[in-house]
């Protein structure tokens, strides 16, 4: 990977974290009831239960692969390579939804194993 890619890569990355923090500031301060209930849901799901919270992201992982959602995907490595996951743990990952959601999911593998590695060089230089 060339230097001006993962510059590209972590740009995209702070651009993700951006928006999404945004946007989801702005969808609670909708006043919506459902979407504050939805929202916090979700972030309930992936709390350590009879399944640890690496795993339940790497679950996430897999489904947002499946479900061809590049947000998902991003979101859910962020929150993979925080929890600690490792490059080989992430490909065993990516190919169980490659097997699940078939030929389809080889775009988003592309998309995902570039913001894998850019994650994995923010971990390392202690970002």
């Amino acid at each position: 990977m060339t230097e001006r890619h993962d510059h590209a890569d972590m740009a995209d990355l702070e651009a993700f974290r951006a928006f999404r923090a945004e946007m989801n500031e702005r969808l609670i301060d909708s006043g919506h009831l459902g979407i504050k209930r939805f929202l916090a849901l979700d972030g309930q799901a992936y709390q350590d239960g009879a399944l640890d919270e690496r795993t339940k992201e790497l679950l996430g992982l897999v489904a947002s692969l499946v479900l061809r959602c590049d947000d998902c995907v991003t979101y859910h490595l962020e929150r993979s390579v925080g929890l600690g996951v490792s490059r080989a743990e992430c490909l065993e990952v990516f190919n169980v939804g490659l097997i699940v959601g078939g030929s389809i999911v080889i775009p988003h593998l592309r998309r995902a194993l570039r913001t894998l590695d850019a994650l994995l060089a923010e971990r390392h230089s202690g970002r």
